[in-house]
């Protein structure tokens, strides 16, 4: 299994996913194995909250790099509900028309009650996957609030989304999650306010000393016509090329 998972079969892949998430793996040694197999495709974590446009954006950013052609996969943690354990792993409705293109793989997991964004089995399935021949991983978070964070240690480059509406300038400075992200993404940047949260966030970014090697970036998107997200990808890229150039510079948490 671990060879084939190596060599690029999804439906091993998905199976030995569906295995870890059922707590049915078994075999502790073909995750070790997998692990050591891990390739340098970059983990980009997408975070913000719930409604602020993140799947469609993210919709969008595999279809850029699948015309610049490169092989993306993507995790989708969905929140579950409190009283049955379910989740209706709906982010996948806005992945559609990638589900027949054999360079892209798609999968939502539930999270399962875990606090904090993500799944308690998320590091164990990214590993499944950066054993794979991706270009690039992209892990969507559940719609989150301020304090959850979980994707900062998982995902070398994190990107916020934000909408026009997601606060004044008090909210910047006391939120948590401003404090990971090395790319501020406001979408729907076409609503009202969108110019005056971008600055918001510049100030919040000028009176903090987190990183004070490389400030992050601050853009505008319309995820659902696509505008801004080519200069979204042209950062990612070069946030992946520093980290890459400056190993040694990490987030400490």
């Amino acid at each position: 299994m671990a060879a084939a998972i190596v060599a690029g079969d999804c439906r091993e892949a998905a199976r030995l996913i569906t295995r870890i998430e059922n707590n049915e793996l078994g075999d502790p040694e073909l995750l070790q194995e997998l692990r050591e197999a891990r390739t340098t495709a970059p983990v980009i974590g997408v975070t913000g909250a719930p409604g602020c446009g993140k799947s469609t954006l993210v919709d969008q950013m595999v279809a850029t790099w699948r015309a610049a052609g490169k092989c993306v996969a993507v995790l989708a943690v969905d929140p579950s509900s409190p009283f049955t354990g379910g989740a209706i792993l709906g982010d996948r409705v806005r992945l559609q028309r990638h589900a027949s293109d054999p360079h892209v793989f798609i999968r939502s997991m539930s999270s399962r009650g875990t606090l904090g964004g993500l799944a308690q089995t998320t590091s164990s399935v990214i590993a499944v996957l950066a054993a794979m021949p991706w270009d690039l991983i992209i892990v969507e978070t559940v719609g989150v609030g301020q304090n959850e964070i979980d994707i900062v240690r998982h995902a070398g480059t994190v990107v916020l989304v934000e909408t026009p509406a997601s606060g004044d300038a008090v909210q910047s400075f006391k939120s948590g999650i401003m404090e990971i992200a090395d790319i501020f993404v406001i979408n729907k940047a076409d609503q009202e306010g969108a110019d005056r949260r971008v600055q918001f966030i510049l100030e919040a970014l000028k009176n903090s000393a987190l990183n004070p090697h490389r400030l992050p970036v601050v853009l505008k998107t319309e995820a659902l016509s696509g505008v801004g997200v080519p200069e979204l990808i042209a950062a990612i890229e070069a946030h992946v090329d520093y980290s890459m150039a400056h190993p040694k510079i990490r987030k400490l948490l």
